[in-house]
């Protein structure tokens, strides 16, 4: 099927309308940018930016998606999607960055007609990986450099299981369960076993866990990861060493009072002379759970439910908005739905120290002067030119950037607990 038709009708019925009186050809500047932030939390990251640009040379109309359109388009219309192909401009936020209230996080320029239908496409992929990847970076800070692993794929739909792996990637997770986004963007894998596997070490006797695990290290070797609270854990446990050796690679807890546990099973590997085993802890954990966790002796956190869901805020309440028609501002004026008019840049102005203090929003080419003692640095990049992808956009630079961000907020910008955004947004106007 082709990507064009993950797409609203409405949509196409304005394309077919604006055709029909001659202003589809109308040049235009639509820009993508959160009102306000979800609730709770204090700044964004921007993801989705990649897969978004990548999608635009497959977002064409085939003929049987134009057979399909013929049920309610006119012939001008069906004739003018056979033929399209996005040719326009795109600016925007490298993936990475950190966003606010306000930040123009992309910018997409065109006719009317080209960058009209392009809303629905940008809008599902902007707002679903960057509530991703901003519910991700708030786990990555609140395990303080301690490695996460995605795990929600069995939560998810199948295909938004990748897209979340990727963002969670991207916002500082160490790797993912889902083997099709190692395929597909080189996410490093990992996963070992589930209780179904120790389960089906059972015979009419009893359960036999030992067994399960010598299975598993025969297979996979001594740097496993033995999952040992299937039945009781210090009996799990001790079968685990006794079976792999001390120097088995890892131990996983996966229910159960986390922070107690994890003291315990601590004490009994160093007892049992496993002082380099690591020990791995999962189930329901989302960034207040793994910053309970941390004073405790743990290593790898599992996280799956609360991160492809966005830990609670499964959109980041994006919108897609006409800023500008044939170099005019225009601008929405519906109560608490405004939007400001006008091709946009936006500036973040930081310390010497490198900690940012404001992120300033200005028309395009009219960048205020930095105040003194403060650096300014522009904020978006050249994604497409002529409809050809002109950016970096891999995903290892999209990491160092959130890593980069999330360095430079001010230190309650870091805070869990709900509040303001970390910097305030200023809106400088063309009239000022």
């Amino acid at each position: 099927m082709t990507s064009a038709l993950l797409t609203d009708k409405y949509e196409l019925t304005m394309l077919a309308a604006a055709l029909h009186n001659g202003t589809a050809h109308r040049r235009t500047t639509f820009e993508v940018f959160g009102r306000r932030l979800p609730e709770g939390r204090r700044y964004g990251v921007v993801a989705g930016t990649a897969r978004l640009v990548e999608a635009l040379p497959e977002f064409t109309f085939d003929d049987a998606a134009l057979t399909l359109l013929a049920e309610f388009l006119d012939p001008a219309t069906l004739a003018y999607l056979a033929d399209y192909r996005f040719r326009g401009d795109i600016d925007g936020y490298p993936e990475g960055e950190l966003y606010f209230p306000g930040s123009p996080v992309l910018s997409v320029h065109g006719s009317f007609g080209e960058c009209v239908i392009l809303e629905t496409l940008a809008l599902s992929i902007l707002n679903h990986d960057s509530a991703i990847a901003s519910a991700a970076a708030r786990m990555v800070s609140a395990a303080d450099g301690r490695p996460l692993l995605e795990m929600g794929s069995r939560r998810t739909h199948e295909e938004a299981a990748v897209a979340c792996a990727r963002a969670a990637y991207l916002a500082g997770f160490a790797a993912s369960s889902n083997l099709a986004a190692q395929q597909r963007y080189g996410v490093p894998a990992r996963g070992t076993s589930a209780h179904a596997f120790t389960l089906l070490y059972s015979t009419a006797d009893g359960p036999d866990e030992r067994a399960a695990f010598a299975a598993q290290v025969d297979a996979l070797g001594v740097n496993t990861t033995l999952l040992v609270d299937t039945y009781d854990i210090t009996t799990g446990v001790a079968n685990a060493i006794a079976v792999a050796g001390p120097e088995l690679g890892a131990v996983r807890i996966d229910s159960g009072e986390l922070g107690v546990l994890a003291r315990q099973v601590r004490a009994q590997l160093d007892d049992l002379g496993a002082t380099t085993t690591r020990i791995v802890v999962s189930g329901d954990l989302d960034e207040f759970a793994i910053a309970a966790l941390r004073a405790e002796p743990v290593d790898t956190y599992g996280v799956g439910t609360s991160v492809v869901t966005g830990s609670g805020a499964p959109t980041a309440g994006m919108v897609y908005k006409l800023v500008e028609v044939d170099g005019l501002p225009v601008a929405k004026r519906s109560s608490r739905k405004e939007s400001h008019g006008g091709r946009k840049q936006a500036q973040r102005l930081s310390k010497r120290s490198g900690t940012i203090v404001e992120e300033v929003v200005h028309p395009d080419g009219q960048a205020p002067e930095a105040p003194t003692g403060l650096v300014a640095r522009d904020v978006a990049v050249p994604l497409v030119r002529n409809g050809e992808v002109v950016a970096d956009l891999s995903i290892a630079a999209a990491r160092e950037r959130v890593a980069s961000g999330l360095h430079s907020l001010p230190w309650d910008g870091l805070k869990l607990s709900r509040g303001e955004p970390a910097i305030a947004t200023r809106m400088v106007t063309h009239s000022s």
